[in-house]
């Protein structure tokens, strides 16, 4: 399913864990998850977004939501013990992880060592694709590999957006991974 493409930091983290991953990429203009999902001919539910969640001041988190549900700010601020949650404009983003709307993913970041939360939903996937820290670039890593490799904590965030059979631009994009 991938094109040829340069081994990225998160695959080379992935390989020194000896965690096993398949590539697959898609038209790197395409910035939404679902709309990733559907170019690779995947459901939204096995392809999770990557969003920067602001924190305190200067704080930052990562939450990986499946592509076609919504990140709940208040429930996921009480799952993690803070008052308050929200989110960065796309610039924000873009500015606190170096990388391009489109392409934030949560093994691009561990440098930068924020809490990384995955939603609960994953666990009924034995599989996710995630992004690789470029656009047009998702990695498949089976979901207890993810969690370990990024010491990710699982909590119950996100809820289906409306109408998320079809494709819909979400209200969170603006600091959406693109899956």
């Amino acid at each position: 399913m991938a094109d040829q493409v340069q081994k990225l930091n998160s695959m080379r983290l992935l390989e020194s864990h000896d965690i096993e991953y398949e590539v697959f990429t898609y038209d790197d203009s395409i910035t939404d998850g679902v709309k990733a999902a559907q170019a690779m001919g995947l459901p939204p539910s096995q392809v999770y977004k990557t969003l920067v969640v602001q924190l305190k001041e200067g704080e930052h988190a990562l939450v990986m939501i499946p592509s076609d549900h919504t990140l709940d700010l208040k429930r996921f601020a009480r799952s993690i013990g803070q008052k308050r949650a929200s989110m960065p404009t796309k610039r924000g983003a873009e500015a606190a992880t170096g990388l391009k709307s489109g392409g934030i993913g949560a093994l691009a970041l561990t440098h930068k060592r924020w809490g990384t939360y995955l939603d609960k939903a994953a666990e009924q996937q034995e599989t996710i694709l995630v992004n690789a820290g470029q656009r047009g670039v998702n990695v498949e890593v089976k979901v207890a590999d993810l969690v370990r490799v990024l010491n990710a904590k699982v909590v119950e965030v996100a809820v289906p957006m409306a109408g998320s059979e079809a494709p819909s631009v979400e209200a969170d994009e603006a600091a959406d991974s693109g899956g």
